[in-house]
């Protein structure tokens, strides 16, 4: 099953793609309406907008830096997954989801790297849970909050997934329960891009870790903005000889190419001439 990752409602009846995601709301703080013909997608705590507006609900690590775009390795703000105020907007956001389309896709859930959080409000929570472990209680942030957002959605619930797939990492980084989770999460999403896929033994790699790691189905989400059609194709035959799907992310036409060619080579060929 092929599908597409788009911001245009109009390509989410390319007949094309089999299934489509639309942002309803991005990184960048972004709203718009959901839609009925297409899976919609909310960014949780990446949200640059708001991190700028109300810096009290960015988090900090321990020497207090904070988990904004202006620092290295973050390329958009973010806001700690303990804001109650924020947390409620989302399930708002979720909710309105669900009237338009029963499914909804997840994305950018946790806390944004290792360290985080350690704001005054994460401090005194973890202080006052009975976890005794500061990473658990993390994990179990994000596994109350993902469990609560399943009891509103009544269609299949996609996930986001770092693609990262070593032992322990999304566990440490952003505080991911792979195991929990996948009570709650019906489909991961993988999103492995590059700008070229000039080379695939490292999608490859990435692919073949995440089908080791998870019980739960994956799919393998790629980038399509300007990529050269005939690396696209290539990219798509390595990620879903281990993926249940593929998605193509932010161009549909590039991905729509790409299709109609695995369609041609796959069809019976008809000789067409003279007699």
């Amino acid at each position: 099953m092929y599908g597409v990752v788009t911001r245009n409602a109009e390509e989410l009846d390319w007949p094309e793609f089999d299934r489509g995601f639309y942002e309803v709301k991005d990184v960048t703080g972004r709203h718009t309406d959901p839609v009925e013909n297409g899976v919609n997608m909310v960014s949780c705590f990446g949200d640059t907008a708001t991190a700028e507006t109300e810096p009290g609900l960015v988090p900090v690590d321990a020497e207090g830096n904070e988990a904004t775009k202006e620092r290295t390795y973050f390329d958009w703000g973010y806001v700690c997954p303990t804001a109650s105020n924020y947390k409620n907007g989302l399930i708002e956001v979720i909710e309105a989801c669900t009237i338009a389309n029963d499914d909804v896709r997840l994305d950018d859930v946790g806390f944004p790297r290792d360290g985080y959080c350690h704001c005054e409000r994460c401090e005194q929570r973890f202080a006052e849970s009975e976890v005794d472990d500061w990473y658990d209680w993390r994990a179990s942030v994000i596994t109350e909050f993902v469990a609560e957002v399943r009891d509103r959605v009544p269609g299949d619930l996609y996930f986001t997934l770092y693609p990262d797939p070593y032992p322990g990492h999304l566990y440490e980084r952003a505080g991911l329960d792979i195991d929990a989770l996948s009570e709650y999460v019906d489909e991961f999403v993988v999103p492995i891009y590059d700008t070229n896929y000039g080379t695939t033994y490292w999608l490859e790699t990435i692919a073949s870790g995440f089908q080791s790691l998870l019980d739960t189905p994956f799919s393998v989400e790629l980038y399509a903005v300007d990529i050269d059609i005939d690396n696209l194709l290539h990219a798509t035959e390595v990620a879903e000889e281990y993926a249940n799907d593929v998605f193509f992310g932010y161009h549909a036409g590039n991905a729509r190419a790409a299709l109609r060619r695995i369609d041609a080579e796959t069809r019976e060929g008809v000789e067409f001439g003279g007699e």
